[in-house]
C-alpha cells in the first residue's frame, strides 16, 4: 500500500481541519491506520489509530475528545477530523499503515509511511 495526505494549513487557535490520507492498493481494508505527527526539534508522536474495519479507534491523551479518526475502506481513505486546534498541535502530520499483532502506539510498528501534511495553528 501506498499512502498520499493531505489537508493540512493554517488555522487559528479554536479551528478545525480535516485531514485524509488516501491508500493505494486493493488491500486498504486489511491494514490498521495510524497518524503520527512532529514538531519542530521534537520525536515523532502518537496520535490516533483505528483498526481495520474501523471498529475501534485510539488517541493520545493530548488529543483525545478533541480529534477523530476514522476510515472509509470503499474509498481507501483514512480521515483525522481535528476540532478546537491549540498551537501545540503545530507539526507535520503523517499517516502510517500496519498489519497485525504489536502495538498502534509506537512508530516502529508501522510498514507504511505517508509524506506528511503540514498542520499549523496560530495564536
Amino acid at each position: 500500500v501506498q499512502l498520499q495526505a493531505s489537508g493540512g494549513g493554517l488555522v487559528q487557535t479554536g479551528g478545525s481541519l480535516r485531514l485524509s490520507c488516501a491508500a493505494s492498493g486493493r488491500t486498504f481494508s486489511s491494514y490498521r491506520m495510524g497518524w503520527f505527527r512532529q514538531a519542530a526539534g521534537k520525536e515523532r508522536e502518537f496520535v490516533a489509530a483505528i483498526n481495520n474495519r474501523g471498529g475501534s479507534t485510539y488517541y493520545a491523551d493530548s488529543v483525545k475528545g478533541r480529534f477523530t479518526i476514522s476510515r472509509d475502506n470503499a474509498k481507501n481513505t483514512v480521515y483525522l477530523q481535528m476540532n478546537s486546534l491549540k498551537p501545540e498541535d503545530t507539526a507535520v502530520y503523517y499517516c502510517a499503515a500496519r498489519r497485525f499483532g504489536g502495538s498502534d502506539y509506537y512508530a516502529n510498528e508501522y510498514d507504511t509511511w505517508g509524506q506528511g501534511t503540514l498542520v499549523t495553528v496560530s495564536s
